[in-house]
Formats: C-alpha cells, sequence, structure tokens
C-alpha cells in the first residue's frame, strides 16, 4: 500500500534505499507512480527524500550530539526527516515535529519527540558545531572525495563544488528541432527561457508533459550537447553512438544530421535499448538502427563486424562525479577503487570501438566525469594504443566553475592513411 503523506512516501523510500540494491531516483519514481499524492506533496515527498540523502552525514553529526546511545534504523530515518525540516527547510517548529512524530511506532513516538525538542532548544550550539566542523560534514560528502577534489582542484574550488551539489538542479530540456522550432517552443509558456551559452536547451519551471509525450524536447543538461556538438555529424554521415541509452545524445546526433544518414545506436542491456527505441520513436528519429552490442565482450556483434563509420561517439559508463546534484546517492556509492575499476572499463570500451571508424573519420570520447583518471588518463591510453588518432579538441565543464553539470569531451581524427 503507498504511503499517504508525503513524510510517510520520504521515510518509506529511505527505508528502501538503505537497503542498497536500488538506486534513488528509481525508488522515488516508483513510489510516487504507486501513490495519490498531490502535485504539492509528491514535491514536498521528493524535497525531503533527496534532501536527507544530501545532507546525510550533517544530520547524523547532529544526531551524535544529541543522543549517543544507539537508534533504530526506522527512528533514525525519522529524525533525519524531522532534524532537515527543522533546520534546512525552517518548516514552522509545530508541523516538522508533529507531523513526523506521527510516523513514529508507539515504542519510539516519545523518543523521537523528544530528540526533535531537545534539538529546537540546542539550535544554537548545533549551528556553531556546524560551523566548525570539517567540510565533508558540512556538505555530507565522503571524505576521500573530499580530498580527491582537493588535489585537483584546491581547497576553494572543492568547497564551492561540494555546495554546488547539495543545491537542487534546475530543469533543463533539448527542444528537438525535428518537431518545432526552438521560438515556438519558447512561446508556448513564459516561464521559459534560454539555458546560458546554448542555441537549443531551454530551462524549464516545470515537466513540459505534453510536450514531451509529442517529441518536442528532451530532459537534459546543456552539458550533455559538448559531446555531440565536437562530434558535430552532418547529413548523410554513417554514424556510431556506442553507449546510447536512454537516448539524449543519440537524439541530438539525429537532429544535427537533419534526420539524413545513418546513425547506429548500441547498448549492452535489452531492456536499455527498448527505453532507447522508445525515446528515439517519440523524438521522431527515423535514421536509427539499434543494436544491442557489450563492448566489454571479446567480440563485436556480426551486425557491427567490418563496418566503417564516419563519425563515433563514446559516451563512456563512469562514476557520475559531474552529475552529483542530479544523481543524489552517487556519493554514497562511489568507493574510492571506482575511479581506477571505471577507467579500465572504459578504456577495455574504446580499444574495442575505435577500429571501427574509417580512415579519417572522427570520435568523440566523453564522460560525465570531472576526474582526470577517467578523462585525460583514458585519452592517453586511447593515444598510446592508437598511434593514427590525432588529438583535435578537448573541453571540459567543471560545475564550480560553468555552473552546468560535470563533463569531459575529446575529438580525435584517424590518419585517413592509416
Amino acid at each position: 500500500m503507498a504511503p499517504a503523506s508525503a513524510r510517510g512516501l520520504a521515510l518509506a523510500a529511505l527505508e528502501e534505499w538503505r537497503h542498497g540494491h536500488r538506486f534513488a531516483d528509481a525508488i522515488l519514481r516508483e513510489l510516487l507512480n504507486r501513490g495519490s499524492l498531490s502535485g504539492s506533496d509528491r514535491g514536498f515527498a521528493t524535497e525531503l527524500f533527496y534532501g536527507v540523502l544530501r545532507n546525510l552525514t550533517l544530520l547524523d553529526f547532529w544526531l551524535a550530539n544529541l543522543r549517543s546511545a544507539s537508534l533504530d534504523d526506522r527512528s533514525r530515518d525519522l529524525l533525519r526527516i524531522g532534524l532537515y525540516q527543522l533546520f534546512c527547510l525552517r518548516i514552522p517548529d509545530h508541523a516538522a515535529v508533529f507531523e513526523t512524530v506521527k510516523l513514529a511506532s508507539k515504542n519510539s513516538r516519545s523518543l523521537v519527540n523528544a530528540v526533535l525538542r531537545n534539538a529546537l532548544r540546542r539550535a544554537d550550539e548545533l549551528q556553531n558545531k556546524t560551523h566548525s566542523a570539517e567540510l565533508a560534514i558540512q556538505t555530507s560528502h565522503p571524505q576521500f572525495l573530499v580530498e580527491r577534489w582537493r588535489k585537483a582542484f584546491g581547497a576553494d574550488a572543492t568547497s564551492t563544488l561540494c555546495r554546488w551539489d547539495n543545491h537542487p538542479a534546475p530543469m533543463y530540456a533539448r527542444v528537438n528541432r525535428l518537431k518545432i522550432p526552438v521560438e515556438q517552443f519558447l512561446a508556448a509558456d513564459a516561464t521559459r527561457e534560454f539555458a546560458p551559452k546554448s542555441s537549443n536547451f531551454v530551462r524549464v519551471s516545470n515537466i513540459p508533459h505534453d510536450a514531451l509525450e509529442r517529441g518536442e524536447c528532451y530532459i537534459q543538461d546543456p552539458s550533455t550537447s559538448i559531446a555531440c556538438e565536437l562530434l558535430d555529424p552532418k547529413p548523410g554521415d554513417i554514424v556510431l553512438d556506442a553507449c546510447a541509452a536512454p537516448g539524449g545524445k543519440t537524439g541530438y546526433l539525429a537532429e544535427l544530421m537533419q534526420n539524413r544518414g545513418e546513425l547506429v545506436a548500441c547498448d549492452c542491456d535489452l531492456d536499455r535499448i527498448k527505453v532507447l527505441g522508445s525515446n528515439l520513436r517519440r523524438l521522431g528519429v527515423t535514421i536509427s538502427q539499434l543494436i544491442q552490442q557489450n563492448w566489454s565482450a571479446a567480440n563485436v556483434t556480426a551486425e557491427l563486424r567490418g563496418r566503417q563509420f564516419d563519425r563515433i561517439l563514446i559516451d563512456a559508463p563512469c562514476t557520475n562525479s559531474g552529475v552529483m546534484r542530479r544523481r543524489v546517492d552517487v556519493r554514497w556509492r562511489l568507493r574510492p577503487e571506482d575511479f581506477a575499476r571505471m577507467a579500465a572499463a572504459q578504456c577495455a570500451i574504446v580499444e574495442a570501438v575505435v577500429p571501427l571508424l574509417k580512415p579519417g573519420g572522427t570520435v568523440v570520447y566523453s564522460t560525465c566525469s570531472i576526474d582526470a583518471e577517467e578523462n585525460e588518463g583514458v585519452l592517453q591510453r586511447l593515444l598510446s594504443v592508437f598511434p593514427w588518432l590525432q588529438m583535435e579538441a578537448q573541453q571540459s565543464v567543471l560545475p564550480f566553475r560553468d555552473d552546468i553539470d560535470g563533463a569531459f569531451a575529446a575529438r580525435l581524427t584517424r590518419d585517413p592513411n592509416e
């Protein structure tokens, strides 16, 4: 049975997330779809769930100062929700405490009430302790990640990045010019406005459900355009999107090609291929061929064997370190060894894909990571394995500098004589 309140839904989502088997966005989407909350309550539930995840270490820091004894998991989650309302959302004290306590079991109701009342009495003390705490506590990021970023970007940029990660992400839509002119899309809603430094990305204040259904737009951050625009596919080209699902970049490639040519889109997972196909059909893409291909396997599928492509996009799976503002639980899933593991997997993918590039062709390697090991490090490996590739251009987006999601892309060309 679906929870009957926004706080109840957030509590249920935290309980399922705690088991560690599913991503936060998938959990929330399923619970919201099963429930019958109003639009405002759905928004409040989302804010509570994501807000607690973004501030997990800080909330537990406050709890540790309020109570030294152990807590059962449900009471801890409830207290996290309560403290987030009181100190982050500034919900009126009575409403935050009363509605949170209502969700507690009979055995823990007095405990939850007492801890939240104590928090209100000690609010100034807790805030003072927060100001003197380490950045990893203040911004709820793993300590190893903070240290890694400090070495890469410096202390000030790391502080800005961590705080940037904790702000809810604005919503952007790429206007699909295969279906509608940008000006017409903007005119349909006065709240829509151009994204900075973009010709067809628009900031939207709410989900444009009807436009999405008609394929007039696709929800994605402007940073995703970098790889596609570096690849610069032309009408009539034969293009491979090696890691295509769910299809945002694939759809943009088709738009840049004016739906003329051939666009082969691959993914290793059959369910993701189905989502990819559905998205491309809705966007009006008519030049795509979908192929299930695991680039990490030993063999290239027969449908691709022997083929040569004018342009190839390798938007490789990565740690997602540049999109933590949107993927709120990524920081809690990452481990120090994941960066080297992902870099090795990325190298395996590019080494399998690049031989399909025709002489004189162009390949773009991209990620949504801001980590050099996954970006410049993989690029160096690529150039050493394939000496007939020449580096042409490289572009990176850093959230603390550019105020959009992090991304990296590099364009290389194959020697026409090789």
